[in-house]
């Protein structure tokens, strides 16, 4: 909901957090505490949800919101794989753009990671601003696992939100990268300075949507005292911190049923040479597609003129555009 308000800046007083929807009381106080930080909250939500809407823009469940709370619809209310990535999403984009923050210097409580200092290994001096992955990292466990804390993390469902919001933030901890600049006479790189840099968000999206798509079925099992969740079949190998799980299967999203949350796919663009899931066959679910043909106009054979102006042509041409019914 968050992602939804254009801004947060006003957020300069603590009344204000009691406003906000969605939260629980225990993230409204963390507001009150931290209201410089409410900004990089929403922009992270924001940023998650645009990284949803492109990963799964050729899929049947495209990611797509509502004006309602959830914003997501039902969808993420049942213990999906499509939940799953919402969850680990959402809290690396929490914890990246609280660490973005951080580094431009935006916040008063935190700034460059200082403990990478001195000489590597490697031959490089550590210097310039590393991100400050851990404090990112902090926040965001403080702020979105919360929820799944507060109602006593031994359920199914919140063991399996608490483990995904994790493999949310690893996905940004096992990217990390190093950045360098070269010293020396005409760019010689006598030597370098090196900084640690998060990897863009694009790369942290590729590699959930990746974790999606192997995402493990589980259940809820006893290990001593403690509840832990295991593969559903017994034949699969145990899931790591950084893998995706889920707790119940999918629908297939085809019909239009707003009681599940699930938009249909009627409407929907598909591609109709392809044989994957954004193919028309699949994407309509067998129901067939309409065929539109539309003129595009476009700039063609454009030449330079001298000094200062390139004059193109327009070009016209047909495409079709498949939809399904």
């Amino acid at each position: 909901y968050l992602a939804k308000l254009s801004s947060v800046g006003s957020i300069s007083e603590e009344e204000t957090c009691e406003k906000l929807k969605g939260l629980i009381q225990r993230q409204v106080q963390m507001c009150k505490r931290n209201l410089e930080v409410m900004d990089s909250v929403r922009r992270g939500a924001q940023l998650a949800i645009e990284e949803c809407q492109y990963q799964f823009r050729n899929r049947r469940w495209n990611c797509s919101t509502l004006d309602t709370l959830p914003v997501f619809g039902k969808v993420v209310t049942q213990g999906t794989r499509e939940a799953a990535f919402v969850y680990a999403i959402s809290s690396a984009g929490v914890a990246f753009a609280v660490t973005r923050a951080c580094s431009s210097g935006e916040l008063d409580k935190c700034g460059c990671d200082r403990t990478v200092q001195g000489g590597s290994p490697q031959g490089f001096q550590w210097s310039g601003c590393s991100d400050n992955i851990a404090y990112g990292v902090a926040f965001s466990q403080s702020f979105i696992d919360i929820r799944e804390r507060s109602k006593g993390a031994s359920s199914n469902r919140a063991l399996m939100n608490l483990h995904n919001n994790e493999a949310g933030r690893k996905a940004i901890l096992n990217n990390m990268r190093v950045e360098c600049k070269c010293h020396g006479v005409s760019g010689s790189c006598e030597f370098k300075t090196c900084w640690k840099a998060m990897p863009p968000f694009r790369k942290v999206g590729n590699v959930l949507k990746e974790k999606f798509d192997g995402a493990t079925e589980v259940e809820q099992s006893e290990v001593g005292s403690t509840k832990v969740l295991v593969p559903k079949n017994s034949q699969f190998k145990p899931h790591t911190d950084e893998d995706l799980v889920y707790l119940d299967s999918s629908p297939d999203f085809c019909d239009h049923d707003l009681k599940n949350g699930v938009l249909g796919t009627s409407g929907r663009q598909c591609n109709k040479t392809s044989k994957a899931i954004d193919g028309c066959e699949l994407m309509c679910c067998g129901r067939g597609f309409h065929t539109d043909e539309v003129e595009v106009v476009e700039r063609c054979s454009c030449k330079f003129h001298w000094c200062c102006s390139v004059k193109c042509k327009p070009c016209h041409r047909v495409v079709e555009i498949h939809t399904c019914r």
